[in-house]
């Protein structure tokens, strides 16, 4: 089944909207859950709370393509809950390392509200991850959204580490870079 045909599903309110987006997606949601929490029980929680929100938000909204809105709402749910469980614990992780790097070329949530609204900055780092090598564009987006640690990419991408950690470092002096020339105060 295709995407604009779940969506449908959830505008008519079938409960098939949640089994079909379940059977064609639950892997790919688990994945990125998995990755941020190492726990599958709490994963599972997250999808099953993905799924709910998913019932509550369509409608109204039109999702443009159904597994990123999908692949964002569990990202920010597990993420949420990462954030919960290691409030008090003062160890670095590979996720809240992946954050603090990413930090220091984007502006603070507060910052960004200050300067720019969501839409304007989402534009500018889509243009600028479009502007990106394909191999670059990859290797930053599988670090900073899907929370993949180097060892990780570097096996997927058949690279060194060494390669890997350098094409992060210039990609976000690229992403500063351009942040600056837009306006966008860090």
């Amino acid at each position: 089944m295709d995407d604009k045909d779940i969506i449908e599903l959830y505008f008519a309110r079938s409960e098939d909207a949640i089994a079909q987006t379940d059977r064609k997606y639950r892997q790919y949601l688990f994945k990125i859950s998995y990755t941020i929490l190492s726990h599958s029980e709490e994963s599972m929680e997250c999808l099953n709370d993905t799924y709910l929100r998913a019932w509550n938000t369509i409608p109204p909204t039109v999702p443009d393509k159904l597994s990123v809105y999908l692949g964002k709402i569990i990202r920010n749910l597990s993420l949420d809950r990462f954030r919960r469980n290691n409030a008090s614990k003062r160890f670095p992780s590979d996720v809240m390392l992946s954050i603090e790097e990413l930090s220091e070329a984007v502006p603070s949530e507060a910052d960004t509200s200050k300067i720019i609204d969501d839409i304007f900055l989402t534009e500018v780092l889509n243009s600028f991850l479009g502007s990106l090598k394909k191999r670059d564009r990859i290797i930053f987006v599988k670090k900073y959204w899907h929370l993949y640690s180097v060892k990780d990419i570097s096996k997927q991408m058949g690279i060194t580490e060494a390669a890997v950690k350098m094409s992060l470092l210039r990609t976000r002096n690229k992403l500063r870079e351009r942040l600056r020339k837009e306006d966008i105060t860090i």
